[in-house]
């Protein structure tokens, strides 16, 4: 019976082989090829799944490594190509800055050169009005006084036409000669019209060298002057008698040669009505009369000279 069974076993295979082989016989030259390179891509991608599984672990594991340090994850591929894309367009915008920035220093500079080609002039009218307001203002103050009226001139001088100035060396007390005695502050005067008070200094001569040299010398309020170029002159040594001088300065009454005291007497009178001078009217440059005259000076921007010079007799309308 084993012997029967394992016969129609064989006899069934026999049959079935030429079948299969008529069924493989039956395929087509192409399909047979194809079969086996289908299989090859199938080995293939099943052999490089595991190498891209083994590399995404890795990269994961660095990414993970990374945040773990506090650290940037690592860039992926997609982020050096965007880099690389917008490279161009960053350097363009880059060289744009830079142009920009390179443009603010020359701007500056020709700001600058722009000012210093327009500060010449600005420099030339601010000379002009520094120069016009030292002429105006030399001693630097501000110009407070006001035009004295013309017809208190002509009524102070109407008075005084007459004037005779008396010593008073009870109330002003008379100075000493003093050889080197020069008149505090007097260098800083600048002008032609202070040229007598910078190189004044006092001199002791005779009655001999003095008639010599002036043809006018008089006696006035107790003391002898002469008269020079439109000033009077103490006259130090001309009458040993004669030697009362309240303030060793010369005294500008112009080219008509008025007589000191009448002068001095009138400044006195228009400074009293302005409000300077609180003394008596006695024709004497005492310590009230030299402290009315520099208020005075001060506020109409003079240079404080404390004394009659031209600049104050021409404020006073009295040349």
């Amino acid at each position: 019976m084993s012997l029967s069974l394992a016969a129609g076993a064989m006899a069934q295979q026999d049959e079935g082989t030429p079948a299969k082989k008529k069924h493989q016989r039956g395929q087509k030259p192409g399909q047979q090829q194809a079969e086996p390179a289908a299989r090859g891509a199938a080995r293939s991608n099943q052999e490089a799944r595991p190498a891209n599984q083994a590399k995404q672990r890795q990269e994961r594991k660095a990414m993970r490594q990374q945040r773990a340090e506090g650290k940037a994850p690592a860039e992926t591929k997609a982020a050096p190509e965007s880099a690389a894309n917008n490279a161009p367009e960053a350097n363009a915008k880059g060289k744009r800055r830079n142009r920009q920035n390179m443009k603010q220093p020359t701007n500056a500079a020709e700001s600058a050169t722009a000012n210093q080609s327009a500060s010449p002039a600005n420099t030339s009218m601010k000379s002009e009005t520094a120069a016009s307001t030292t002429a105006n203002q030399p001693n630097g103050k501000r110009m407070k006084g006001k035009k004295v009226d013309p017809q208190v001139v002509q009524k102070v001088k109407s008075e005084h036409v007459n004037f005779k100035a008396q010593p008073r060396r009870d109330k002003v007390p008379a100075v000493t000669f003093n050889q080197n005695y020069r008149i505090n502050g007097a260098q800083q005067w600048q002008g032609p019209q202070y040229e007598v008070f910078r190189n004044y200094h006092p001199q002791r001569h005779d009655q001999g060298w003095y008639r010599s040299h002036y043809p006018r010398i008089e006696i006035i309020a107790g003391g002898a002057y002469y008269f020079n170029n439109g000033f009077w002159f103490p006259a130090w040594g001309y009458n040993p008698s004669e030697q009362y001088y309240a303030y060793d300065a010369p005294i500008y009454v112009g080219s008509r040669a008025e007589p000191p005291d009448r002068v001095i007497a009138d400044v006195q009178a228009i400074l009293q009505q302005e409000g300077y001078y609180r003394g008596e009217v006695d024709g004497l440059l005492g310590p009230l009369t030299r402290e009315a005259l520099t208020q005075y000076q001060s506020d109409n921007g003079l240079y404080a000279t404390a004394t009659i010079d031209e600049p104050t007799l021409r404020s006073l309308d009295l040349t």
